[in-house]
């Protein structure tokens, strides 16, 4: 098989979602990927001709992606960080559904309302610990949810699912005060890095990462071929 069906991402979007093996990418047909709804492709930024391989098929450049590493060591708790709660799955829904609009899962490739719905069920799964493992939050002077940020573990590293602000609330250095929430959370549970997977076009989120000790690892490109006329 060259193309390993997405289950989630298709369940979700109504839609055959598949991604590229690039281990099999000399085998791949146009032909093979006029079977799917979508299919995607994650290739290293420096991996020219799988590249031009895939553009030769028709795929199209959607998002550069950047992956980073903070080495956990000392850390701090952060005052009014807490725990998400059941209660607070509604306000985490509304406010992930209103963020991540430039994401890869953006218009035209994907519905707008489909697309806000998918954060909002992403933030809502943190918080029940299904898929990311923990949700923390930050609350406003009313009690509203100010920002958020989910996390999960796996051996020896911690990884950020997302992580986002209010736009009400963007500049107040919330989203630095989630990052060492992060760390902290990390290193509370014997975990020795934090990575973290963020957009190429998110400048201010990369330069937040790289101030406080990111390492930047790779690099890579999202590429789609979508099997209908609107793209």
């Amino acid at each position: 098989m060259t193309i390993d069906l997405l289950a989630w991402e298709s369940a979700f979007f109504s839609q055959r979602v598949g991604k590229v093996d690039l281990t099999q990418l000399d085998r791949l047909s146009v032909e093979e990927c006029a079977e799917w709804d979508m299919v995607q492709a994650k290739v290293s930024s420096t991996d020219y001709q799988s590249l031009d391989t895939l553009t030769g098929k028709g795929f199209a450049l959607v998002e550069g992606e950047a992956e980073l590493v903070i080495p956990i060591t000392e850390t701090t708790r952060q005052p009014g960080i807490r725990i998400a709660r059941p209660v607070h799955i509604d306000a985490l829904r509304h406010l992930a559904g209103s963020l991540f609009t430039g994401s890869r899962f953006r218009v035209p490739w994907f519905d707008h309302s489909l697309t806000q719905q998918f954060y909002a069920q992403w933030i809502e799964n943190a918080v029940q610990g299904t898929f990311d493992d923990q949700c923390l939050l930050t609350l406003d002077e009313q009690g509203g949810v100010s920002g958020f940020v989910s996390l999960r573990h796996s051996a020896h590293i911690a990884r950020i699912g997302l992580l986002g602000v209010a736009t009400t609330h963007q500049g107040a250095g919330l989203g630095q005060q989630l990052l060492l929430a992060a760390t902290d959370w990390a290193r509370s549970k014997g975990l020795s890095a934090l990575h973290i997977t963020t957009q190429l076009s998110n400048v201010s989120a990369m330069r937040l990462y790289l101030r406080h000790g990111a390492r930047l690892t790779s690099t890579s490109y999202w590429l789609y071929r979508k099997n209908d006329d609107s793209v």
